[in-house]
């Protein structure tokens, strides 16, 4: 069996999946790999893990091409992704159209449930917020923090608390069965951020690296793109 080695952000993880297919029609490999916070990803890469290719956020990515770990040229937009509230599946969808809606839902809710607060992209903005909004002391005991928002959300669906909420990526959301998404963070609070592929400089299989980002950015997966919660991009 042959595999691509892929470090990605959980936001990516349902786009690579409905691709996988036609990679492997196109290439003869597997996609294996790990999705989970960007930073802890950053970090397998600079620690050696194998890696053909790299989906994190456009900064990181450029970080890491500034220190000789991403090939330049080999750097694409795949698109943004919305930072968004979650409910469980059958629970009431909550407003979060304002600042003083969200900073309402977050009080009322007796289980948050949300990536990393430290690596992950939307658990770092998250606890910005919750700063922002002067509850952060308030909610601290409600948090469900988890390595991922992927895992965060799994925790969620499964979750007997009485008003639980997440919140982390929109592709996260959309892809985990049992949730579903009740809305992007508001105006002020909004986190958008773009996820950018690149081909690592030790890849033992560039040519196929350079394959799953022509996929992921095509035109013709701009429907795949959508459906998986991304926004814009090629």
């Amino acid at each position: 069996m042959k595999n691509l080695n892929i470090l990605s952000g959980g936001a990516a993880q349902g786009l690579v999946a409905s691709l996988a297919s036609a990679f492997k029609s196109q290439t003869g490999f597997d996609i294996a790999g790990e999705y989970g916070a960007v930073g802890a990803m950053a970090d397998k890469l600079r620690n050696g893990v194998p890696t053909d290719i790299i989906i994190l956020t456009a900064a990181l990515v450029a970080k890491l091409a500034d220190e000789k770990l991403v090939v330049p040229a080999s750097i694409a937009d795949v698109g943004l992704v919305e930072t968004a509230v979650a409910v469980r599946a059958g629970d009431p969808k909550v407003d979060v159209g304002d600042a003083a809606s969200l900073r309402a839902v977050l009080l009322a809710a007796d289980a948050i449930f949300v990536p990393d607060t430290k690596a992950s992209t939307a658990g770092i903005h998250i606890a910005k917020v919750l700063d922002q909004l002067g509850i952060a002391v308030d909610v601290a005991e409600r948090l469900k923090i988890y390595p991922n928002g992927a895992t965060a959300m799994r925790h969620l669906a499964a979750s007997d608390a009485a008003r639980p909420i997440g919140c982390t990526q929109s592709t996260e959301i959309i892809a985990t069965p049992g949730i579903v998404l009740s809305g992007p963070l508001p105006p002020g609070c909004e986190l958008k951020t773009m996820y950018t592929a690149g081909v690592t400089t030790q890849a033992s299989n560039a040519g196929p690296a350079q394959v799953l980002i022509e996929l992921l950015t095509s035109a013709d997966a701009r429907d795949l793109r959508s459906h998986a919660g991304f926004i814009g991009g090629s």
